[in-house]
């Protein structure tokens, strides 16, 4: 890797940190997109977007093959909630490189919060997996969160993985673990389609994004393994923190600067 600089080292170190974050509860964005932007400046947000993807892609490959040998998946309703979240990131990554989202982002700190207050003030919400739809009732309601998440993905990103694990807690009554698996297999999904649109409108730094992908990878593994050594009451914490981590961030970039 001698053809990398400092800077480029730098975001490696961020893309192994995202990917360990995001393999246990989501918002690896929240890592590695505020450091594309720094280091590029200049670039097109769509560009720095689809090499987010790119990088992020593998990482969240490898959770989704880490969780499905050791947790039970439950693929009648995450296979429809998946192919939802595949349309729906491709429309939001379509317009992401049509229109300005600032009305979007100044939104997205709010909805963190109620989740945030949701969570705190109901302890037990994802200690005990215990699904509670029809096997017909579940696949309507993860189509349909699954094409306003996947929106999101591929429209904007950074928080994904969180909104997905709240839905699957809150909405179809999984544990952190569960929810967590599950949400890993839809949002692997949502990246390949933003990506892919992404990438056919030139708009992804490939040089960058394969070393990213590797350090991506790597701090993924280690996040699965520590998922599933701890389990669900050090996911729900993690969880907590990067969504408090996750608000402020998201609160900077929309009435901060």
């Amino acid at each position: 890797m001698m053809f990398l600089n400092v800077a480029d080292m730098g975001l490696g170190l961020a893309a192994g940190l995202a990917g360990f974050v995001d393999a246990i509860v989501g918002g690896g964005g929240l890592i590695l997109l505020p450091a594309l932007f720094a280091t590029f400046p200049q670039a097109a947000p769509a560009t720095l977007l689809g090499t987010n993807k790119a990088g992020a892609i593998w990482g969240t490959g490898a959770a989704f093959l880490s969780y499905v040998r050791r947790v039970r998946i439950p693929w009648k309703t995450v296979i429809p909630t998946a192919l939802a979240a595949l349309t729906g990131s491709l429309i939001g990554a379509d317009m992401v490189t049509r229109i300005n989202g600032d009305d979007f982002r100044r939104a997205l700190p709010f909805v963190l919060v109620a989740v945030l207050i949701y969570t705190l003030m109901n302890r037990q919400l994802g200690q005990v997996h215990q699904p509670r739809f029809s096997q017909k009732t579940a696949t309507f309601l993860g189509i349909g969160g699954g094409l306003i998440i996947g929106f999101y993905d591929g429209f904007l990103g950074p928080g994904t993985g969180n909104f997905l694990v709240f839905v699957f807690i809150l909405v179809f009554g999984f544990d952190f673990l569960h929810a967590s698996a599950s949400a890993k297999i839809v949002n692997f999904s949502s990246n390949f389609a933003a990506l892919v649109l992404f990438a056919s409108k030139n708009h992804v730094l490939w040089h960058l994004a394969l070393f990213l992908a590797m350090c991506n990878m790597l701090g993924s593994l280690m996040g699965t393994r520590m998922a599933m050594t701890h389990g669900t009451t050090f996911v729900r914490r993690l969880f907590i923190v990067v969504v408090l981590l996750l608000i402020a961030r998201t609160a900077w970039e929309a009435f901060g600067r």
